[in-house]
């Protein structure tokens, strides 16, 4: 029983990145980025595969080199997902991928030097209808900006992308999106904050470097919730040192935590005490593994006790009560039967995927007559 956001998100204005809208109503998409190497294709197209099948929006791709750039020409042809060319410093990659078919250019253009070179690439970013994400990091400001505050702080991020985006305004180049990351939390909140009111564009958020899988996801979490709580962000990317495949999960269960995004299942499950009249930890961690390919969304309660099962029930789509001898199953928030503990899994899962059968067919329903 989704309930919509009652977060009310800053207006800004919308560019695409491939066929995916960013910013303005669209959707807050969620991103990673490949970690293998890009001359290697046939490793980058299936890690870009296997963020396809967990639904990324958008995937980034380093290119640091002219052979990089072949490959990522190789890699285009073979995925559908948008892709984002990582680039520093060489305008002639920017170039190359734009020519081969890339969404989006990720390249500050105060670092790409003469203003020749900078005009070239954002001609060539018009000509072919492609952003640019503009990247600020606290660990590669630019000496000067580290001289006059001594240490990164938010008005020096602040300060960096405000440089770069100067200069595609003088260009009038407007079609772009913003980061301003740090890997400490307070940093980056406050930097987003300060830029938020100065620009329209969309804001790509991100704590950077944020650690580990579990640590990563703990700071990820923070400081992004508090970001989007405000309404600030339009894309995300949770940087983890784990698999790519990660990052796009805990985004979305993100969005999902804050109404921002339905996609796939959303559990409520109970921690599990003494009172637990079923294995509520291996129930869910079977739940969970078999349903992942299921995007439409839908609220699963499974409590372990009559406590709070009843309450969680009824405001679910399916809800499982821990009960003796037998546990009661509710739908749409009313009671329906009773269940034992043999098969207890195999059981639930076939009524996921029943109701969502059915939510499938009432949506297709709409749409047709819609038509």
């Amino acid at each position: 029983m989704q309930m919509e956001s009652p977060i009310v998100r800053r207006k800004s204005r919308q560019i695409f990145v491939g066929d995916v809208a960013v910013g303005g109503d669209a959707p807050i998409s969620v991103q990673s980025m490949t970690n293998t190497d890009t001359c290697d294709v046939a490793a980058t197209v299936a890690q870009i595969k296997r963020l396809e099948d967990v639904c990324a929006d958008i995937v980034r791709v380093s290119v640091p080199t002219m052979e990089a750039a072949e490959a990522f020409k190789k890699i285009r042809q073979q995925v559908n997902v948008p892709l984002v060319a990582d680039i520093h410093f060489d305008y002639k990659i920017a170039l190359k991928v734009a020519e081969y078919g890339v969404d989006c250019l990720r390249i500050n253009p105060g670092n790409i030097g003469k203003d020749e070179k900078v005009r070239a690439v954002v001609d060539a970013a018009k000509a072919n209808n492609i952003p640019i994400r503009i990247g600020v990091n606290a660990g590669s400001l630019e000496k000067d900006l580290q001289r006059k505050y001594g240490e990164p702080t938010p008005d020096a991020l602040v300060e960096s992308a405000m440089r770069h985006i100067d200069i595609l305004d003088k260009l009038d180049f407007q079609d772009f999106k913003l980061s301003v990351k740090a890997s400490g939390i307070f940093m980056a909140v406050e930097a987003y904050r300060k830029i938020a009111t100065q620009i329209e564009q969309p804001l790509h958020l991100g704590i950077t470097e944020a650690g580990g899988l579990r640590g990563g996801t703990v700071k990820s979490s923070v400081g992004l919730g508090m970001l989007l709580m405000d309404g600030i962000g339009d894309t995300i990317r949770i940087s983890l040192a784990a698999d790519p495949v990660e990052e796009v999960k805990v985004g979305y269960e993100i969005l999902k935590s804050l109404r921002l995004r339905s996609k796939g299942i959303n559990f409520i499950a109970c921690p599990s005490c003494s009172r637990q009249n079923f294995d509520v930890v291996k129930t869910m961690n079977d739940l969970e593994s078999r349903v992942e390919d299921i995007t439409t969304p839908l609220d699963v309660a499974v409590i372990g006790c009559i406590v709070n099962g009843p309450g969680e029930a009824k405001e679910a789509d399916i809800g499982l009560t821990g009960g003796t001898p037998q546990h009661l199953i509710y739908i749409d928030g009313e009671k329906h039967h009773k269940v034992g503990k043999e098969n207890l899994v195999d059981h639930l899962e076939t009524m996921i995927r029943d109701k969502v059968a059915a939510k499938e067919k009432a949506e297709e329903s709409i749409i047709t007559k819609q038509a």
